[in-house]
C-alpha cells in the first residue's frame, strides 16, 4: 500500500497510508474504532476506489489480477443464505470461480467443519460462520489472506486453533496473512509484525521486537525489597533513574545483573528482581492515546451538569 487516501464527504477516513505486508509472516492490522482499518481493507480489495494512492499484490491491483480467487482470499464479513448448507454455499463459489466442487469438502475439513457441512448455514453459531467464511477465502488456495476480525465469535478452543492455523499458513506454507483484530492479547501471540493506525494515518509499523524495544527504551527493571528505600538512595547516588512506590522500585536504564550486583555489594536483601517487557496492549494504548473515535468517560465520572454516568 502506498499513499492510500480516502474521504467520504467531509470525513477523511484514510490519509496517505502506506505499508508492506510480507510473505511468510502474519501481520496484525490494529487501530481504534474509526481508525480507517476497514476502509483500507476495502480499498486493498477493490471494493472502494481510493482518492489517491495504490494497493497492489506483487505490483498488480486487485481488479487487474487475472485469477483473483487463486491469489487473494478475503474475509470482511460473514454473509450466507440461511437455508443453504455450508457445503452448498462453498459449491456455489466453486462453480462461479471455475473450481472443482470437491474443493468445498477439502476446505471444510481444513477449518474443522467437515461434520457440519450438510447443515443449514442459518443454524451455525457465530464461530461456525466465521470458520465457513475462512473456508470460502481458502477455496482458491490463495497465497494472500486478508482477514477482518476472524476470531469474532470463536470460543477459546477456536481462537487457539485459529492462531495455530494462521501461523501454519504463513510460516510453514509461506503465505502472506494480514489480520485486523481488536483482540490484542491474541494478536500478540499470533502475529510477527504489527501495523497500527490512528485517525486514518500510520502510527507505527514493525516487528513485535521492534515495538517492544521502542516502548521499553533502555529497559525497565522491577525490584521489591524490605530495604527498598536504602537501595533507592544508593541507586540515586549512582545517578540511576528510578521511581519508588511503597516497597517496589522501578529502575530505568539498568539491567537486572547490574541492580543485583549493586544490591549484593550493599548487603540489601531482594525479594523480587525482574525485567519488565511491555506487552502489545500497553504499547497499543501508548501509541493510540486520544485517537479513538468514541471516548467514553471513566466509570464514576460525571458530566458537566453533575449527572453520574
Amino acid at each position: 500500500m502506498r499513499g492510500l487516501t480516502k474521504s467520504f464527504g467531509a470525513v477523511r477516513a484514510v490519509t496517505d497510508l502506506g505499508f508492506t505486508v510480507e510473505p511468510g509472516s502474519v501481520t496484525g492490522f490494529l487501530g481504534p474504532n474509526g481508525a480507517g482499518k476497514t476502509t483500507t481493507l476495502r480499498m486493498v480489495l477493490g471494493l472502494i476506489t481510493p482518492d489517491s494512492g495504490t494497493a497492489t499484490f506483487d505490483g498488480v491491483p486487485y481488479a487487474a489480477l487475472p485469477d483473483p480467487i487463486r491469489t487473494v482470499g478475503a474475509v470482511l464479513e460473514t454473509a450466507f443464505h440461511p437455508a443453504r448448507s455450508g457445503r452448498n454455499h462453498l459449491r456455489v463459489y466453486c462453480r462461479a470461480a471455475g473450481l472443482p466442487v470437491e474443493r468445498a469438502d477439502e476446505v471444510l475439513l481444513q477449518v474443522g467443519l467437515a461434520d457440519a457441512g450438510g447443515r443449514r448455514a442459518g443454524s451455525y453459531s457465530l464461530g461456525m460462520r466465521q470458520r465457513l467464511a475462512l473456508a470460502t477465502a481458502l477455496l482458491g488456495d490463495p497465497g494472500v489472506l486478508v482477514l477482518d476480525e476472524p476470531a469474532n465469535g470463536l470460543d477459546p478452543e477456536g481462537i487457539q486453533w485459529l492462531r495455530g492455523f494462521l501461523r501454519h499458513l504463513a510460516h510453514d506454507q509461506g503465505r502472506t496473512v494480514l489480520v485486523s483484530s481488536h483482540l490484542l492479547s491474541e494478536v500478540e501471540q499470533t502475529v510477527d509484525r504489527v501495523v497500527i493506525v490512528g485517525a486514518g494515518r500510520l502510527v507505527r509499523e514493525g516487528s513485535m521486537a521492534d515495538l517492544r524495544a521502542g516502548a521499553d527504551g533502555a529497559g525497565t527493571v522491577l525490584v521489591r525489597s524490605p530495604e527498598v528505600a536504602r537501595l533507592a538512595e544508593l541507586l540515586r547516588a549512582d545517578g540511576v533513574p528510578l521511581t519508588l512506590d511503597g516497597a517496589a522500585l522501578t529502575v530505568t536504564g539498568r539491567t537486572t545483573d547490574e541492580i543485583g550486583a549493586r544490591a549484593f555489594a550493599a548487603g540489601v536483601e531482594l525479594h523480587e528482581l525482574r525485567s519488565h517487557t511491555s506487552g502489545l496492549e500497553e504499547i497499543y494504548f501508548q501509541l493510540t492515546a486520544g485517537q479513538g473515535q468514541f471516548a467514553a468517560p471513566s466509570p464514576g465520572t460525571t458530566d458537566p451538569e453533575g449527572a453520574s454516568r
